[in-house]
């Protein structure tokens, strides 16, 4: 879990403004609102609530009276309602326990998060809250919420890693990295090493004090090796790209956003059932975000790192797929646009959601691709698709107009991958995907284009994969997969998707 203190440019409580339009959006749900007087609510114009703090917040010792801060979580690990009752309790170690403040949940990135905004200037006296080493207490306060809410002892969860077997300091360090430490050279003393969490220094432990361990475990490293074959034939062993972006949410300044440092890692199903199955973490290693060249395994049922090559060849083990669906942005982008009720569709420009300078798809504006699928001449268009909806998820066909290449929708790649790869591997049909998986699919196993099927049984499940569609967000008055398969036939103005790209007519 990640807490950063906002900067704020004026005393004009741009906080309130900024998650006031999330919530406009959807994308924010304001969820507690604390210590204000009566008249002041939920149902409260930002105004009023921006008016009511620049009200209590006048001293001309506080230059920028506005505390603005989130929280995340990785992915969804904790709810809206766990984030906010870890708000409540954040605020209170801060010293705004009496303050007003507001919390709003944001759920448009990968990552569930809260903002917290309330004000630096004490209500009551009018001084100036301590706000000294705020970043610093900020994190202390963070860890203390945890240990109390949730029972997690940061000393006593060091030094179980800390006996752990580990053959060199690179492995040490991985596995304090995968459990949220840092592990750094002591700028004062070079025999000893400093342990951080959330830039809160743990521990720091010296050179005689590490014990490696290099003696194999055979019978352990053969017992991962049946695990890893007989799981890869039931979950999927595609790896994608994970970009972990919580360093940047939040952050109104479009500058400041964009010099964030994103953490990249890569992720499959099978990864993830071998940790939950039987706490086999697999990490692999990447150079600024290329294919990995190899893998560990911190192994935390007998608390041992292994390196990857004692278990066996990553690429026995898993198919790294390339990545062929990024859109490069600069600037406003021509958008297809889907006409309801119609197959003819709408170009706009328009600016679309970017992060580290490619297309960020949403609900709002999906990515659409058309992969050619004769020649295997790698050939795929990219564009920008509005109008269809999609949330949390991908759908892909290859009964496609004219040429009946392979399209497919989605508002993030690594769903649309495994679509693609599910079409590949049935022969062709209809598949929808959602967090990693196969929701449901019809092959289509003559040409991708016909079933042998009996009608009856396949008008129940395109109707089932209908409703499924419809339930993750496409429009009712659309049939998810009639307008889909209209969307590269070219002769149709006025704006379509094929396997050059995106054409205009």
């Amino acid at each position: 879990m990640i807490v950063k203190i906002l900067s704020s440019a004026s005393s004009d409580f741009h906080g309130v403004k900024y998650n006031d339009k999330k919530r406009e959006s959807g994308a924010g749900e304001l969820m507690l609102m604390q210590n204000f007087p009566d008249g002041i609510d939920e149902k409260s114009k930002q105004e009023e609530v921006r008016n009511y703090f620049k009200s209590i917040s006048k001293s001309d010792k506080v230059k920028k009276p506005q505390f603005h801060a989130t929280i995340s979580t990785k992915f969804q690990n904790h709810s809206k309602e766990e984030l906010t009752e870890i708000g409540k309790h954040f605020m209170k170690e801060m010293g705004y326990e009496n303050q007003p403040y507001i919390i709003v949940f944001h759920n448009d990135t990968e990552n569930n998060h809260i903002h917290l905004v309330s004000t630096r200037v004490d209500k009551t006296t009018g001084k100036k809250m301590d706000d000294s080493f705020e970043k610093l207490k900020s994190q202390r306060a963070l860890q203390k919420v945890l240990a109390e809410l949730q029972g997690v002892d940061l000393d006593k969860e060091l030094e179980k890693l800390l006996k752990y077997k580990y053959s060199t300091a690179k492995q040490l360090e991985l596995l304090l990295e995968r459990s949220g430490f840092k592990f750094i050279k002591n700028r004062e003393n070079d025999t000893a090493f400093d342990i951080l969490k959330n830039g809160v220094k743990q521990k720091t432990i010296f050179d005689n004090q590490i014990v490696f361990n290099s003696k194999s475990d055979s019978k352990r490293a053969n017992q991962i090796k049946a695990f890893l074959n007989k799981y890869k034939e039931v979950y999927s062993n595609k790896v994608f790209k994970v970009i972990d972006n919580r360093e940047a949410e939040g952050i109104e300044d479009d500058q400041t956003k964009r010099n964030a440092t994103p953490k990249i890692e890569f992720e499959s199903e099978l990864q993830h059932k071998m940790r939950e199955m039987f706490g086999i973490d697999i990490v692999f290693h990447h150079k600024d975000g290329q294919q990995p060249f190899g893998y560990s395994l911190i192994d935390h049922k007998t608390q041992k790192v292994f390196k990857g090559s004692e278990i066996m060849k990553m690429n026995e083990i898993f198919d790294f797929t390339k990545e062929k669906l990024d859109i490069f942005v600069e600037g406003p982008q021509a958008i297809i646009n889907i006409v309801p009720g119609q197959i003819v569709t709408q170009k706009t420009v328009e600016k679309v959601p970017v992060e580290n300078g490619l297309f960020k798809p949403n609900a709002e504006y999906n990515k659409i691709t058309c992969i050619e699928r004769y020649k295997a001449s790698g050939r795929n268009g990219v564009g920008i698709l509005k109008g269809f909806n999609l949330k949390n998820g991908a759908i892909a066909s290859s009964f496609a107009h004219d040429s009946h290449n392979l399209i497919v929708v989605g508002d993030n790649d690594a769903d649309m991958m495994v679509a693609i790869e599910r079409i590949r591997e049935i022969g062709g049909g209809y598949v929808i995907a959602s967090e990693g998986k196969v929701v449901e699919e019809l092959a289509l196993e003559v040409m991708g284009l016909i079933t042998n099927r009996p009608h009856e049984e396949v008008d129940a499940k395109v109707a089932k994969m209908k409703d499924i569609a419809y339930g993750m967000g496409v429009p009712k008055g659309l049939d998810p997969f009639i307008n889909l398969s209209f969307l590269a036939l070219t002769v149709i103005p006025e704006i379509r998707i094929t396997t050059t790209g995106v054409m205009e007519f």
